[in-house]
């Protein structure tokens, strides 16, 4: 698979959303070079208790790459993530980043879960900026305009949307310019529309900044849109690996064909 990637610049968070969108989405992908890391797993198992989860995973994720993983619940969809983002160790094999095997949270790594996880007694900026850098508020600021609400930053996470408290957690992942963006099903909750600008926004900033990316999900509509690579985990095996068309390619692709691929994933879940 190709490299998909563009350099981070700290201005490049200032810019209002609409404008990046019109700027990067239909940018071809191949010429930029950008801050993504690969991702490889060797021999990997992993069981709790009696039950193996998964079973002697090989697997390699280039730089930059948009891969979605789709499975069935229990299917060790969310435990592969678990095991990238080093929140569990396997029992056998060897997972890495860039080469090197992970023993702890890796610093380049950051996770986005269903659940946006906002602190109720801390403002919106103050949520993004959690880890308090130096110069975290202007930080904040320039993440929370990146997904479109610099405008929300003294409000309290109470009075947000759905899809406005997903973006806040988007946004307090791309405070620390991840290289890995691990997101665990963070689109599930919310309703049809809001999901489908989630998916835009997301994909739009994956352009411009190059970060690889590795989302689960069980819905394989959502797969179809996002993802540059389909993976599909039944009984703790890989059972397709599938390339999907680019999303100039998608737009012109017949209903036909989309349901082709649609079913093609379905089938091996």
């Amino acid at each position: 698979m190709s490299s998909r990637a563009e350099s981070l610049s700290p201005a490049s968070f200032a810019r209002s959303p609409l404008m990046r969108a019109q700027l990067v989405e239909d940018a071809p992908v191949a010429t930029r070079s950008g801050s993504g890391l690969p991702i490889e797993l060797r021999g990997v198992s992993k069981a709790f208790g009696q039950r193996e989860v998964l079973k002697g995973l090989d697997l390699t994720i280039e730089a930059g790459e948009f891969v979605v993983v789709v499975g069935r619940s229990g299917g060790g969809k969310s435990t592969l993530l678990r095991l990238i983002a080093g929140l569990e160790r396997p029992n056998a094999g060897v997972v890495a980043i860039d080469s090197q095997p992970i023993v702890a949270p890796p610093q380049a790594a950051r996770m986005m879960f269903q659940d946006a996880r906002l602190l109720p007694w801390q403002r919106v900026i103050a949520n993004v900026g959690l880890a308090r850098g130096p110069d975290w508020r202007r930080h904040a600021l320039e993440a929370l305009a990146a997904v479109g609400l610099a405008d929300r930053a003294e409000e309290w996470p109470r009075v947000l949307s759905g899809g406005q408290r997903q973006r806040v957690a988007l946004a307090r992942a791309l405070i620390s310019r991840p290289r890995v963006l691990l997101l665990d099903e963070p689109f599930g909750a919310l309703d049809a529309l809001t999901r489908v600008e989630m998916h835009r926004l997301l994909e739009n900033l994956w352009r411009e900044h190059g970060f690889t990316a590795i989302l689960i999900t069980h819905d394989v509509a959502e797969a179809v849109a996002l993802a540059g690579r389909v993976l599909t985990l039944r009984e703790g095996t890989i059972a397709l690996d599938l390339p999907i068309p680019h999303r100039r390619q998608r737009r012109a692709a017949s209903e036909a064909e989309l349901a082709a691929l649609r079913a093609r994933i379905l089938a091996t879940v």
